[in-house]
């Protein structure tokens, strides 16, 4: 393997902050995954010059809670929003001009650890991939994810996950803040007290949340796995422990069973009839349906995918009739009052930097409206997360994630495709309007 070289740059930003880039000058030729390294390229501030505030200024502020500031003047101290105002007339720091100013957008379902291999082909843990070229393939994943506007990201079932989220959370590379449930469980864990000892274990081990296969996958049918006594013990023992428990179910049994267990979010859910999903508004659930973006993406990396696993001939013609049941079962959800319905994309290899693809499928096939949409991916996202205190709005004494796009995403959701600054606990890590 042949070595990286690199330089560093250091200078004053218009923020009065000290920057470093990192400025790779040679390359592995044999990875394409090198790409990854990417994540090391973005401007990583170090111990601020000064204690001074930053100012943001824009057109318009959405707030993450279904309000729009006009003329809006933002200010951060450390990580922090001190200030929001309306109809601001000051300078700023940034000034970006006519550009929307909203909270960063939070994923509440990916896989940022999967990737496509040295060969073209969807990475497994037997194609002679170095846990080097893994973890540089999911660092490049993560900073692509935080470049598109998604400063938080729940990534559900990869014991990599934990390493990633800790870089991340160290500092020593640049991508969302991370949410993870490490491992998954599933219906041959165990017996109750199994899969109870199982979500105690996965809370010592750093878990951030329990995920759990209750159905088989939508390539398989999704029939119901997991039996009632085994859904009533992982959802009540991560209630127990203090976590939330996040079920992978397609049937309406499988919905309808993880619902009666006091689960805390079902994800996917294509087959949900009317009834479930009225029960499940009754019960306070979260719903986490897909619109399509996981799906098409499998279908147009098809030849990254197949013959691996169940991604086979019957797989892959069960997610091109997926799509419009998947379509039709978001707008049934979105029928259902009272039932709140997050916004997880269920990110894979391929997908990683389009997650907002599904959002404006939301929008633009599903029927729903832009406001409610964004509202989805921040603040009510920021609630199911258990973060709403923290993150999902922009308003005094929450983080400083602020993301800008060209636009009014209220009149064009397409806007939100074009990200052109990214604030991240108070730290400016994209800024394309200098």
């Amino acid at each position: 393997m042949e070595f990286i070289r690199a330089t560093y740059a250091t200078w004053s930003g218009p923020d009065k902050r000290r920057y470093t880039s990192f400025i790779m000058v040679r390359s592995l030729p044999k990875l394409p995954v090198v790409p990854a390294v990417l994540a090391l390229l973005a401007l990583v501030p170090r111990a601020p010059a000064d204690d001074g505030p930053i100012t943001l200024r824009a057109a318009r502020l959405l707030d993450g809670r279904g309000g729009v500031i006009p003329n809006a003047r933002v200010t951060v101290v450390g990580s922090l929003i001190t200030k929001v105002e309306a109809n601001a007339t000051a300078g700023a720091t940034y000034d970006l001009g006519a550009a929307t100013l909203l909270p960063g957008l939070i994923d509440a379902h990916a896989h940022v650890v999967w990737y496509f291999n040295s060969k073209g082909r969807f990475h497994t843990g037997n194609d002679g991939d170095t846990k080097t070229e893994g973890m540089l393939a999911a660092a490049g994943n993560a900073y692509a994810t935080l470049m598109s506007g998604i400063t938080t990201l729940q990534s559900l079932g990869s014991p990599e996950d934990k390493e990633l989220r800790d870089a991340i959370q160290r500092g020593v590379i640049v991508g969302p803040r991370m949410l993870t449930s490490l491992q998954s469980l599933n219906e041959r864990s165990g017996g109750p007290e199994e899969l109870r000892a199982l979500v105690r274990a996965r809370k010592a081990e750093g878990a951030d949340v329990i995920k759990v296969f209750a159905s088989k996958s939508i390539r398989e049918g999704g029939a119901v796995t997991m039996t009632d006594a085994q859904l009533d013990a992982v959802c009540s023992e991560a209630k127990a422990q203090g976590l939330r428990a996040l079920i992978h179910a397609h049937s309406a049994e499988a919905v309808l069973a993880a619902t009666k267990a006091g689960c805390t979010q079902i994800e996917h859910g294509v087959f949900a009839t009317d009834g479930v999903l009225r029960f499940m508004a009754e019960r306070g659930m979260y719903h986490d349906p897909q619109c399509g973006l996981v799906f098409r993406n499998y279908l147009d990396n098809r030849a990254k995918y197949q013959g691996i696993g169940n991604y086979n001939d019957e797989g892959f013609a069960s997610m091109e009739r997926a799509i419009p049941l998947a379509l039709d079962g978001f707008k049934r959800a979105l029928a259902t009052p009272g039932l709140k319905i997050v916004w997880g994309t269920d990110a894979v290899a391929g997908a990683h930097g389009r997650n907002v693809e599904d959002l404006i499928c939301r929008v633009n096939e599903g029927g729903q409206k832009p406001m409610a949409a964004i509202v989805s991916a921040t603040s009510l996202n920021a609630e199911a997360l258990g973060l709403k205190d923290r993150i999902g709005s922009l308003a005094p004494g929450l983080e400083a994630d602020i993301i800008a796009v060209d636009g009014d995403p209220t009149k064009d959701i397409t806007a939100l495709r074009a990200v052109t600054f990214v604030m991240k606990g108070g730290r400016v890590l994209k800024n394309e309007k200098r």
